[in-house]
């Protein structure tokens, strides 16, 4: 005979939903390593859905795609813009830990079912 339990995560659909726009904006923020196009799309989907999430246990995770976006696209800039000079590559190399952090850490709670603050 077949064991079914079902488990309770005790999530809302809105909550489920959340997550899933979330895990959705963190993935493709981190394919953008190796695409390029995938990080914007993901931090635009990331800014596109954080309304809905208003209201759940994962709405802190959509400021922190928010924030990490930008900020991401800011120091790769300025990293761009001073490349010339040797402090861009510094630039870029905080730029690229400072997201990675961030991504990896916002999956990693995200997949937990934790709020990422």
């Amino acid at each position: 005979m077949e064991n079914t339990e079902v488990i309770n995560t005790g999530l809302s659909e809105k909550d489920k939903n959340a997550k899933t726009h979330a895990i959705i904006a963190y993935a493709l923020m981190l394919l953008g390593f190796f695409t390029g196009i995938s990080f914007l799309a993901g931090g635009i989907w990331g800014i596109v859905k954080k309304s809905d999430a208003q209201g759940t246990v994962f709405a802190d995770h959509y400021d922190n795609i928010t924030k990490t976006f930008f900020v991401s696209i800011v120091l790769t800039i300025i990293g761009a813009l001073t490349a010339v000079f040797i402090i861009g590559y510094v630039v870029l190399l905080v730029a690229a830990i400072y997201t990675l952090w961030k991504m990896i850490a916002g999956l990693a709670k995200i997949t937990s079912d934790k709020s990422f603050n």
